[in-house]
């Protein structure tokens, strides 16, 4: 039977919907990366509109639960740390396990102790948090958490909150418990971290889990459009043209502004401007009729993960038209400027056509 099991998971806020319907299954020992909102939902920190949840086999979202018996089986490291700031280390960490658990002080202070040794900070068992660092802060938050046995243990954001020179020391805690067989769930931004991590990695978008698998698959081979753009973390600008005198000067002016705004330095940017304009007017003459109506949408797209620069153009209800395309009495005189110069600066090119639709894909800058 799985550790967690989520059926039909539905959250609101107002007319906004953050999930919908969504389902899973989470063994014992596994290591999943996830949403903010649905961890915060196991626990029922956020409650649900309606589904159910199943924690090893009780449901804590039962009209009779016993809900804090239930929390119990789960630890939370939050992206503050909530020490209680009028106690020490060790009296953090003995106080629920005494107070919930019945456990004497003597067995608390031996567990807490072993765990304070575990992360390198036993000398700081009788310090007040705040004497501590941030990230010493995050880890003894954790180390109180473990404290109660948990079956699981929920990480939403653990280091968001930190110093960037602290977060390296909270990731090898956590790098640490994945090496326990410990169920985890982790909520973060640190992509390099899930995947090393991470057995699962849950991508959520438009209500639900809209992409799911393990990290080698998300990172490098995510199938659905919003995983790609936030795996690339891809800024777009798009422009639309319905007529053949279009505003040549707009066009330009916007791939400028998008190139200023994300750091692409002025040579591509002379070149995306170049490669639309270009583009555009091959599509135009090839595409349609004096007198069809035109429908063409081009994008432009940047890769803040590999600063690849992608360039789509889809014209729509228009005849087959590939601008790239050679035939063999074509001789170098017969070849357009427009499209050897869009050859000769493009690392990739790709063109399809699909009921009515042109779609072109050019690539500027090597894609990773």
């Amino acid at each position: 039977m799985s550790l967690i099991q989520v059926k039909n998971l539905c959250k609101s806020f107002g007319s906004l919907s953050v999930l919908q319907g969504v389902n899973l299954d989470i063994n014992e020992g596994e290591k999943i990366a996830g949403k903010s909102v649905f961890l915060r939902s196991l626990e029922l920190l956020e409650v649900p509109d309606s589904g159910q949840i199943f924690i090893d086999g009780e449901e804590i979202t039962a009209k009779n639960a016993d809900v804090n018996q239930i929390r119990r089986k789960m630890g939370m490291v939050y992206q503050k740390f909530y020490l209680f700031s009028h106690m020490n280390v060790l009296d953090n960490l003995c106080l629920a396990p005494v107070k919930l658990l019945g456990i004497s002080r003597k067995d608390a202070e031996s567990q807490a102790i072993d765990w304070l040794s575990k992360v390198g900070l036993t000398s700081k068992a009788k310090s007040m948090p705040a004497n501590l660092s941030g990230g010493q802060q995050q880890r003894i938050a954790i180390c109180r958490s473990l404290m109660m046995n948990p079956k699981v243990l929920l990480f939403d954001e653990p280091t968001s909150a930190l110093d960037p020179t602290m977060v390296g020391e909270v990731l090898a805690m956590i790098r640490m418990l994945t090496k326990h067989n410990m169920t985890m769930l982790i909520v973060t931004h640190e992509m390099n971290f899930a995947r090393e991590v991470a057995d699962r990695v849950l991508f959520f978008a438009d209500g639900g889990i809209y992409e799911q698998g393990t990290p080698d698959k998300i990172f490098d081979s995510p199938e659905r459009e919003k995983t790609i753009a936030f795996i690339r973390k891809l800024k777009y600008f798009t422009y639309e043209i319905n007529t053949r005198d279009f505003d040549l000067l707009a066009l330009h002016g916007g791939i400028h502004n998008f190139a200023e705004k994300y750091g692409i330095d002025s040579k591509l940017s002379y070149r995306l401007q170049l490669c639309c304009e270009e583009l555009v007017y091959e599509i135009i003459s090839g595409c349609y009729d004096k007198f069809s109506p035109i429908d063409i949408n081009i994008s432009v797209s940047y890769s803040e993960a590999d600063s690849t620069t992608l360039i789509n153009l889809t014209a729509k209800n228009a005849k087959k038209f590939n601008p790239f395309e050679i035939n063999e009495s074509d001789d170098e005189e017969n070849i357009h400027l427009g499209v050897a110069m869009l050859k000769r600066i493009s690392q990739d090119i790709k063109y399809n056509f699909d009921s009515g639709n042109n779609n072109i894909e050019i690539v500027l800058g090597e894609r990773k």
